[in-house]
């Protein structure tokens, strides 16, 4: 009897070292040399049995100054942390990072007035590159989150480093048209100076700078930020997804108070071959949540510890394995 209970015993500290082992991620630094500085990162790769490869996903957050885990200095929802945590319990590994002027990769920012949308598609290009020198990944897959989606089809258009891609949250439409929709509504009581917006617009878009702006429109359109625009207002969304001619997964939640559901469908459309998701009560920082009240949406953004949705890692691992 005795020995029955000493067994029973050495197998339950068995499994409790186990699952133990399994709740530890290994994470390492990483960096990539730019032009301009190093850009920092973070890489997760799980235990490899008998030195057999796993995939290794990219990931790319969004606009503004939103860093590695998905956090900005008013938000902190760890949403990009808990998804590569996720694919990292599915025996994929994960490359998130600050991209330059945020985080860790501040001190690789540039002046405004040198900046270019094509900056942070060539600083993914460059971790593509690094990735595929390490032996122990098989492929390389993108996921862009947000504006992290446009940059990322972007670096993979022609990529043969690059096998699969997936847009989280990605807007399907030009920046320009989202920018021209969110002053129409904002300036509906205000024609004036939203006819003299949209006329900046259609300068930037024409590739043409504005002079003399009045100072009341400096936090749009102050010429220091102007070149990066027009850079940036080069790209359509659905014209690049459709260049992919490698498997494409887009996923879009319904509560996204962001990125409406209709910007999914128009990726969809543009890639005719690619995966559609829409998961129920999914928002924008990959969360559930019922509500498109705002009050409800900020408690997402804002909680690091509301899990994402359990969804999505397992959508995501399927499309890699599949």
């Amino acid at each position: 009897m005795k020995n029955i209970i000493i067994t029973i015993v050495c197998l339950l500290l068995l499994v409790s070292t186990s699952l133990s082992a399994q709740l530890i991620i290994a994470e390492t630094p990483i960096s990539l040399k730019t032009s301009s500085g190093d850009i920092h990162g973070t890489l997760k790769v799980p235990y490899i049995v008998d030195s057999k490869q796993t995939p290794v996903v990219l990931i790319i957050a969004g606009s503004g100054p939103t860093d590695r885990d998905g956090n900005n200095p008013q938000m902190k929802n760890n949403s990009l942390k808990m998804l590569s945590d996720g694919l990292y319990y599915h025996n994929i590994a994960s490359l998130c990072f600050d991209k330059l002027g945020i985080g860790e990769s501040k001190d690789a920012m540039k002046q405004e007035s040198d900046l270019r949308f094509e900056d942070y598609i060539n600083d993914v290009r460059g971790w593509i590159d690094l990735l595929s020198e390490d032996k122990r990944f098989s492929e390389i897959i993108i996921a862009g989150h947000s504006e992290g989606s446009l940059i990322g089809m972007i670096a993979s258009v022609n990529n043969p480093k690059v096998s699969r891609y997936i847009s989280l949250a990605g807007s399907g439409k030009p920046a320009d048209e989202i920018l021209r929709e969110q002053l129409d509504k904002q300036l509906a009581t205000q024609p004036a100076i939203k006819e003299t917006m949209f006329s900046y617009i259609d300068k930037l878009k024409k590739g043409e700078t504005i002079a003399d702006v009045p100072v009341a429109f400096n936090s749009l359109f102050r010429p220091s930020v102007q070149p990066y625009m027009i850079s940036w207002f080069k790209y359509n969304p659905q014209v690049e997804v459709g260049k992919l001619t490698i498997p494409v997964l887009i996923v879009q939640g319904t509560t996204d108070i962001q990125v409406p559901v209709e910007h999914a469908d128009l990726l969809a459309a543009a890639n005719k071959g690619s995966q559609k998701v829409i998961i129920k009560n999914m928002n924008h920082v990959l969360k559930d949540c019922e509500s498109t009240d705002m009050q409800q949406q900020v408690s997402t953004y804002t909680n690091p510890d509301i899990p994402i949705n359990k969804s999505l890692i397992t959508i995501i691992s399927y499309f890699i394995k599949q």
